[in-house]
C-alpha cells in the first residue's frame, strides 16, 4: 500500500496541473503558485504549453511527454524527481491524465513513492454535465469513442443499458458520424452537446440525439462534449423478466448472474428475480404425480 501525506514536507513531487479549456482567467492563484514551484514541466505539446506559460509570465524547462514517447519521457521525469526536483505535468487543455496517457507516469511515480499532487481546475466534462439539464447525480465519463464506426458501435452497445448519464468527448469532424451511431444504438434519448466551452462562442444544444444530429449537419465547429441520458429501465412484467432469466441460464449463464443482468435491463430487483427463479420447477419436475393405471 502507498500512503501519501502531500504537504508534510517540501521536496520532490509530481504536480498534476490543469490548464485552461478556453478562458485564460480560469487559472487560479494556487495553480500559478504550483507552476512557479516547478523546476521542470512535462507536457503533451511543448509549443502549446510554452505559449500558455509565456502568457502567464513563466519560463520553465519543458519535457515532451505524450502517448508515443512514454518509454523515453517517463524515465527522464523519474530522474528529475530523483534529483530533488518538482515536476509539473500539464496537458493542452483541462486536467492531465483525463483522456491522455498520464496514468502511466502517475503509476511509475507512486511505485517509486514520489508524492503525486493534483490541483483543482477547469474540466470540460464537468462544465458540460452540470449545465446539460440531465441527471448529474450519477454519471459515467467515457471520453473519446473509437474513430471507426464498427468499433464505436460496439462500444456504444456495451453502454446501451447503463442507467447513468454518459459523458463523451468528440472532435467536430466526427460528431455527425458519432451521433448517427448513437441514434442507431441508443434510440432518440435526451442529450446535450456543448462546444467551445468558456470561449466567446460557447454554445449548448439541448434536445434529443436526433435533434442534435440535425443541428450538427450545419457544420458545428470546436471541441465538443456530448452528454447523453442513461438507459431508462424497460417496463416489463415480472413473468417476462423471469422468462428472460431462464433463457440466459439455458445458455449456460449462472442463475445469480442472469438475474443481475436482467435486473439491470429492466429495473426490477435482482434478489426478487433470483427468488422467483428458485421457486420455479426445474425442467422435468413439472409433473411429479404418478399417472393413474
Amino acid at each position: 500500500m502507498n500512503r501519501q501525506k502531500s504537504f508534510e514536507q517540501d521536496g520532490p513531487a509530481l504536480l498534476l496541473i490543469p490548464s485552461p479549456i478556453g478562458n485564460l482567467s480560469e487559472i487560479s492563484d494556487r495553480v500559478r503558485e504550483a507552476i512557479e514551484s516547478c523546476d521542470v514541466i512535462a507536457c503533451e505539446d511543448t509549443r502549446n504549453t510554452g505559449k500558455l506559460l509565456s502568457l502567464l509570465g513563466f519560463r520553465k524547462p519543458l519535457i515532451s511527454h505524450h502517448e508515443h514517447n512514454q518509454s523515453v519521457s517517463i524515465p527522464k521525469i523519474l530522474e528529475e524527481l530523483s534529483s530533488g526536483h518538482k515536476v509539473g505535468v500539464m496537458s493542452d487543455a483541462g486536467y492531465p491524465v483525463i483522456s491522455d496517457p498520464g496514468q502511466n507516469l502517475v503509476r511509475a511515480a507512486t511505485e517509486k513513492n514520489w508524492p503525486v499532487i493534483s490541483f483543482s481546475g477547469p474540466n470540460a466534462a464537468i462544465n458540460a454535465l452540470v449545465a446539460s439539464g440531465l441527471d448529474a447525480r450519477h454519471y459515467l465519463f467515457y471520453g473519446f469513442l473509437d474513430a471507426k464506426s464498427g468499433k464505436r458501435k460496439k462500444e456504444l452497445e456495451e453502454l446501451r443499458t447503463v442507467p447513468w448519464t454518459l459523458v463523451f468527448y468528440e472532435a467536430p469532424h466526427r460528431i455527425v458520424d458519432t451521433l448517427e451511431d448513437m441514434v442507431e444504438v441508443f434510440g432518440d434519448r435526451p442529450a446535450c452537446l456543448a462546444r467551445e466551452l468558456t470561449k466567446k462562442f460557447e454554445e449548448y444544444l439541448r434536445g434529443t440525439l436526433q435533434e442534435l444530429l440535425s443541428a450538427a449537419g450545419d457544420g458545428l465547429k470546436g471541441e465538443m462534449v456530448l452528454v447523453v441520458a442513461g438507459c431508462e429501465p424497460e417496463q416489463v412484467s415480472t413473468e417476462a423478466a423471469i422468462t428472460r432469466v431462464m433463457a440466459l441460464t439455458a445458455q449456460g449463464m449462472k442463475q445469480k448472474a442472469a438475474a443481475k443482468q436482467v435486473a439491470a435491463e429492466t429495473g426490477l430487483s435482482a434478489n426478487e428475480l433470483y427468488r422467483l427463479l428458485l421457486q420455479r420447477p426445474k425442467p422435468g419436475e413439472e409433473d411429479t404425480e404418478i399417472p393413474n393405471r
